[in-house]
């Protein structure tokens, strides 16, 4: 076995040899399809990357490029720079997708090749208001918990909300995994202002939850018709990714259709 000064010296050799190569798209794992754009799924609060998984899976199928962008839910800032570094795995056109929280994220991320905007019952606010601007400008849903941050300023979903507010449509097994999985969510992401959102220059789509139990469903449309989204509405609860996945396939799949019909691309 070598030394250890000897490994530390082929490792530091190694990583400055890949500073110097050219990236090589295979070796990096940048997303290239040879048609057609990539979708990156952005997920919201109280959920990960996994929740996209039932619209993952039937849009690859089709040979649609897919990859579900994992953000820290530290602040906006942080979810927006983690959005970028995934973005620049892909090579093409991008259509971003988010659900909830989410939609301040994509709104806010900045690259020339992000043609279609999808907004899952999305928190979209304008420029100089904030995530909790737009969440609180009606009077919570009657179901919806009461959400207080820890000591550490993060928020979590009480596990008995995820039956009553966050997935109510959902299956047993899927309550249980999304209460045991969920990830909080820092009160710095719903406190920051946005500067010149995306949507005003680049195509969107808005699908509306109708039993939605905890963004308000007038919210909802009047953010819709604000950005000037192409709307489209469901009996859907919260969380469609996971309840009515085929709902969530269809527009998203609308999105991407756009692609080279806008005069944008």
């Amino acid at each position: 076995m070598p030394a250890r000064s000897e490994f530390l010296f082929s490792a530091c050799t190694y990583l400055a040899a890949l500073s110097r190569a050219p990236a090589d798209a295979e070796q990096f794992g940048i997303v290239a399809p040879a048609d057609g754009a990539t979708v990156i799924f952005v997920h919201g609060a109280w959920a990960d990357g996994n929740s996209w998984s039932k619209v993952i899976v039937p849009l690859a199928g089709r040979g649609v490029g897919v990859i579900a962008a994992p953000i820290p839910l530290t602040s906006l800032g942080d979810d927006v720079t983690a959005l970028e570094r995934v973005i620049d795995r892909t090579a093409g056109p991008v259509v971003l997708v988010s659900h909830a929280y989410a939609g301040a994220v994509i709104s806010s991320a900045r690259n020339s090749r992000v043609k279609a905007l999808v907004f899952i019952n999305s928190l979209v606010p304008d420029g100089g208001e904030t995530v909790a601007d737009v969440f609180y400008r009606k009077p919570p849903h009657p179901r919806a918990p009461h959400l207080m941050p820890d000591a550490n300023g993060y928020i979590w979903m009480p596990n008995d909300a995820f039956a009553t507010a966050f997935a109510p449509n959902a299956s047993p097994s899927e309550l249980t995994v999304l209460a045991a999985t969920q990830r909080p969510i820092a009160v710095a992401c719903i406190k920051e202002r946005l500067t010149a959102p995306t949507w005003r220059s680049t195509p969107s789509w808005y699908l509306v939850a109708e039993q939605d139990q905890l963004i308000d469903v007038d919210t909802q449309k009047f953010m819709a018709a604000r950005i000037g989204a192409t709307a489209r509405s469901y009996p859907v609860d919260h969380s469609a990714l996971i309840t009515a996945p085929e709902d969530v396939v269809d527009i998203v799949s609308e999105a991407v259709g756009s692609i080279g019909k806008s005069p944008n691309t």
